[in-house]
């Protein structure tokens, strides 16, 4: 009996570089056709419904104007700290109300009012600042802008009743006060020497701003030191 001889394996056969090109040559293809069909798709529905269109760009108008005014406040902002702490009330009258309550914790901190934070915001209870001093005292302060300075509507006895209802109850103050660029009541300057509260109007934060004399050195019956300094 003769024997079989063994079928011999065939080996797999790898495909040709040419193969390979042609290969990915298809997958591009079929890549570039569906990113078409995409497009044609999305191009379709945007024309259908062109309402999207207007709202995308109204959303890209708003957020390019938030931008620039950003910017701009920056810039407004950055300003004021390049003099040395030391500014006008123009300057003041064009920062937004948030930048203005930065505006009056920096001269806090600069006259020694190492703790000055800025804590103004929803629910602030009336506090926009609040520093210690370095004669232990404790400053409560809310900020009053007025975008057209002098020529806006004036601060009168309900904010400064607010303030007289949360400076010492709430946030223990020696001393309150309230702070404006712009013009304050006569009824609401009565009410606040009644209840023992500081104004500082739109004169006293001239002098304040623009000089080197601290705060507590312009206002009148400020309580006395709880603790003396070297």
């Amino acid at each position: 009996m003769t024997r079989r001889r063994p079928p011999t394996r065939r080996r797999n056969r790898r495909p040709s570089r040419r193969q390979q090109r042609d290969a990915q040559l298809l997958a591009l293809a079929a890549a570039a056709a569906a990113g078409i069909g995409l497009v044609v798709m999305l191009v379709n529905f945007l024309l259908t419904h062109w309402w999207i269109l207007i709202v995308a760009l109204v959303l890209a108008v708003l957020a390019g104007a938030a931008w620039l005014y950003h910017r701009q406040q920056q810039a407004q902002w950055d300003a004021v700290r390049a003099q040395g702490l030391r500014y006008g009330l123009p300057q003041l009258d064009a920062l937004h109300y948030s930048r203005f309550e930065d505006a009056v914790r920096e001269p806090m901190h600069r006259d020694g009012c190492r703790d000055a934070q800025r804590v103004g915001g929803r629910g602030d209870l009336g506090a926009d600042v609040k520093a210690t001093d370095p004669f232990g005292r404790r400053w409560v302060i809310q900020c009053k802008h007025r975008r057209n300075g002098a020529q806006g509507s004036p601060v009168g006895t309900p904010d400064l009743q607010v303030l007289n209802g949360t400076a010492r109850q709430v946030h223990g103050a020696d001393v309150a006060v309230i702070v404006t660029n712009g013009r304050v009541t006569g009824p609401a300057v009565t009410f606040a020497r009644q209840q023992r509260l500081h104004v500082v109007d739109r004169q006293t934060l001239a002098v304040w701003a623009s000089g080197s004399r601290p705060l507590w050195e312009l206002l009148r019956a400020v309580p006395p030191p709880r603790r003396l300094t070297s």
